[in-house]
């Protein structure tokens, strides 16, 4: 039996000020990944502060932003009328990630901080350098099929789970966080992490701090969009390889971009070097396919995972493809 303090409060400020006192304190929430770390004897904290009942469930839009507590589920997020029309691309993200009873309990803010699916980091026998450091990586010379191309390190080939935070990323959303001196904002690109020399550290966040909302700007990407996730089965399945992707067309010329990949990286995976080509060009098969060769620039195989160094240029291709095909 795990053995730890269960306290539960009602306001940021409060829950901030019990996660400072014990350094080995965890906030829950929906807890569908904490709970299973705990089981597994991966974590094992000392303190678990129920946020539940903190006012952080908001969904509206402020000014030229749409606001989104962390405390919001999955399923009200993509399941809004305002997320549907003006951010449609993350709707369709969270409904392609877990299932529905997952997406019910799930919250923005745990999905967010939600850990690999690396089967080494899950078996507490094996070596992982991202469960304990210093011990190896497994998946190197071992079973990785569903590890990175793209970002490694020499300490960590593991992958970023979520579908959200891809979405998340293409859209440019911002992460509001908050610690008892006050909030502080970063981009959403910056907020997950390469693994480098520390891939125990999964995100920037730092340890006195809690995320209170997103913040994502209202942009003219709603009509042409898509989110593709390849898998081994139709649902309950993390990706292989997927793609976010939205654009504006005007007389068939891409007039704004945003491109991002998941399954491929420690992180949510941004193509800029993509989005940079196609803006500016004619939507076309041949564009696509250009664009797609140059996203996989510096992607590098362990073996096991080598098929996606050609299913990760399919997808992005058939991603902007169907994209396109809503106009």
């Amino acid at each position: 039996m795990i053995n730890f303090q269960y306290l539960r409060t009602t306001t940021a400020k409060s829950a901030i000020g019990l996660l400072v006192k014990d350094k080995n304190a965890k906030f829950l929430a929906g807890g569908t990944n904490l709970i299973d770390l705990m089981k597994r004897g991966v974590t094992a904290p000392e303190k678990l502060i129920d946020i539940n009942h903190v006012p952080l469930k908001q969904i509206e839009q402020i000014g030229n932003k749409i606001h989104i507590g962390a405390l919001a589920s999955n399923s009200a997020v993509a399941d809004n009328v305002l997320i549907k029309e003006k951010l449609p691309l993350l709707s369709w993200a969270l409904q392609a990630g877990a299932s529905a009873q997952l997406r019910n309990v799930a919250t923005v803010g745990g999905n967010m901080m939600q850990r690999t699916r690396c089967g080494y980091f899950y078996d507490t026998e094996m070596p992982c350098n991202k469960r304990q450091p210093g011990t190896g990586c497994g998946a190197m010379e071992g079973f990785n099929r569903m590890h990175a191309i793209f970002g490694t390190s020499e300490k960590c080939i593991a992958v970023h789970p979520s579908d959200m935070c891809i979405a998340l990323t293409a859209l440019d959303a911002e992460v509001v966080v908050a610690n008892a001196k006050g909030e502080r904002k970063m981009p959403f690109k910056d907020f997950h992490r390469l693994a480098g020399d520390t891939p125990q550290l999964d995100n920037n966040l730092k340890a006195d701090e809690m995320i209170i909302r997103l913040e994502i700007p209202v942009n003219n990407l709603a009509k042409n969009y898509h989110y593709l996730k390849v898998r081994d089965r139709a649902s309950y399945a993390f990706a292989l390889v997927s793609v976010a992707a939205a654009f504006e067309l005007s007389n068939n010329k891409i007039t704004d971009i945003r491109l991002a990949m998941g399954g491929v990286a420690h992180k949510p995976w941004r193509l800029t070097a993509s989005e940079n080509f196609l803006k500016g060009k004619e939507a076309t098969l041949s564009n696509f396919e250009q664009a797609a060769q140059l996203a996989m620039k510096d992607a590098k195989g362990f073996g096991g995972n080598d098929f996606k160094l050609k299913l990760a240029p399919n997808t992005i291709i058939e991603a902007l493809n169907l994209a396109k095909s809503k106009a």
